[in-house]
């Protein structure tokens, strides 16, 4: 998956507000077909989803478009597939996923899918927003599941599933979700998931509360932000991107560090700092990483 500074939810059913997406220069929309759309108007939000995929990439837009589909024990969730797996699509934003065995069957469905609409085989992705302790208790083994699983997200947000499920009172400072949200970067990690992305951030109106939350998860891991709302999406864009100071800091550090070993030394004192090459490949990542997010 791209390195997304920020993923906006957008209701599926509200085709304007799609637009309103592209405009808060999120890096990508996540269409939505589940919690912000009402019950009565899930049926035609599907078609409405697939018309905006359909206009937005004959528009060319930047942000790469993903959906929320319902999960499958509503029974909504064939026919959401069946209406938005076209060309446009990214992927699949996964509620309420619960076993490996969930993503095992989506994975051959899709792969059906794409065989039989002439899409790329294995070009649609999946991210899986673990919500039940049920979920949270197989992280590893769903981050496993499929190549197609691109990202983790989880364990926050106040008066939400999880927090249900796992009973547990959400703060600012996080430490009720400490253990779950270090496991899923785990679980990511370990299965070659390089960017797994956090949130919710439900305070609309507390910017700096939305900044503190973002830079907390960065420091544990996390890559990118998921938005419910435009005003969040300069905070994620500007706090999951290398500043131009850590990027002239990396290639200074790589410029010291290449002169000493041409010279036959395998560490340096680079600005007071002992370094060596685990230290490079750091700097070299932080540089790969701000060069994917200017091509996002």
């Amino acid at each position: 998956m791209k390195p997304y500074r920020s993923m906006l939810f957008v209701p599926g059913h509200k085709a304007a507000w799609a637009d309103k997406g592209v405009a808060s220069g999120a890096d990508a929309l996540i269409l939505d077909l589940e919690d912000s759309v009402p019950a009565a108007d899930k049926v035609q939000a599907r078609a409405t989803v697939a018309a905006t995929i359909d206009r937005l990439r004959g528009a060319g837009v930047r942000p790469e478009l993903w959906v929320r589909a319902n999960p499958a024990d509503t029974g909504l969730l064939a026919g959401d597939l069946e209406a938005v797996v076209r060309p446009g699509l990214r992927g699949l934003f996964l509620a309420k996923i619960c076993s490996a065995a969930d993503i095992v069957r989506l994975d051959g469905v899709l792969t059906h899918l794409e065989e039989r609409d002439g899409l790329e085989p294995g070009s649609i992705e999946l991210i899986v927003s673990f919500e039940t302790a049920t979920s949270m208790a197989q992280c590893e083994q769903i981050a496993a599941a499929s190549p197609r699983v691109a990202s983790l997200l989880g364990a926050t947000g106040p008066s939400a599933d999880v927090g249900r499920s796992l009973g547990f009172e959400f703060t600012p400072e996080g430490m009720e979700s400490l253990y779950l949200r270090s496991r899923l970067v785990l679980a990511a990690r370990s299965n070659g998931i390089d960017h797994p992305v956090t949130g919710v951030w439900q305070d609309i109106r507390d910017l700096d509360g939305c900044r503190t939350f973002c830079v907390d998860n960065r420091r544990l891991g996390y890559r990118g932000l998921v938005a419910i709302h435009p005003s969040h999406v300069a905070v994620a864009n500007e706090v999951f991107a290398p500043t131009p100071d850590q990027i002239d800091e990396a290639h200074r550090m790589i410029a010291a560090f290449r002169a000493a070993e041409a010279s036959g030394s395998a560490a340096v004192d680079f600005e007071g700092q002992h370094i060596d090459i685990a230290h490079v490949k750091t700097a070299e990542a932080l540089i790969a990483l701000a060069e994917a997010v200017a091509a996002v």
